[in-house]
């Protein structure tokens, strides 16, 4: 839990003018690791659907339909679980909610991860070795992505317009950026290459994290 736990708060720092309940806080990240278990039956019918299409394992087509799947579903626990309380009234709640929610979707992995690190320690790395990399790779990955998001929604929020195409417009380019991570790990050789690119992503994340902390409420 602690690559989690670290960039928890970081961004509940960054949000620290107008701090969320912490009560929401927490049922949030317990939605974001709730829907892992709805994804996992979600992309393993996926998976068998795109075997049977004649579509690889690890082709882009094959990448993109799965992280699809996991952004959708993050939107959707932050969706059903605070957008209509009153507590979320500040365009940029919707992308301090969407991060939560990622964190504790990434949590749920971490764990898994963990588990098979100890369950075959020749074939993958280590405890330690696989939370460093967790760290600094998909639980980074799921902040932004969902960072992504948060902030198309929080542009609809406070424009009251275009709702629906703000938020698909989101989601579409965060399954575009988190297929790309996902195909830059299996494909690229050198792992400075995916963290590079979460770097270069992240500037633009945080870059909008401070446009909507000054944008109206809502």
């Amino acid at each position: 839990m602690i690559p989690s736990l670290a960039w928890l708060i970081f961004y509940l720092h960054e949000d620290m003018e107008h701090p969320e309940p912490k009560i929401l806080i927490f049922y949030t990240f317990i939605a974001g690791a709730v829907v892992t278990l709805l994804v996992l039956g979600f992309q393993f019918a996926a998976h068998s659907w795109l075997r049977a299409q004649g579509i690889a394992t690890y082709s882009f087509t094959s990448f993109l339909f799965l992280a699809g799947i996991e952004e959708i579903f993050k939107f959707l626990a932050v969706y059903l679980t605070v957008s209509r309380r009153k507590e979320f009234d500040e365009p940029v709640d919707a992308m301090v909610y969407m991060i939560v929610a990622a964190l504790g979707f990434a949590t749920v992995e971490n764990i898994g991860s963990i588990f098979q690190a100890n369950a075959a320690p020749y074939l993958s790395p280590g405890p330690i070795e696989t939370t460093v990399l967790r760290f600094v790779g998909a639980t980074l990955l799921h902040t932004l992505t969902s960072g992504v998001v948060g902030f198309y929604w929080g542009k609809a929020l406070a424009k009251h317009g275009s709702y629906a195409g703000l938020i698909v417009k989101g989601l579409l380019l965060a399954t575009l950026l988190h297929t790309i991570f996902n195909y830059l790990i299996i494909k690229s050789e050198p792992l400075a290459l995916p963290l590079v690119f979460l770097l270069f992503v992240g500037m633009f994340v945080l870059s909008d994290f401070e446009k909507l902390k000054h944008s109206k409420q809502i």
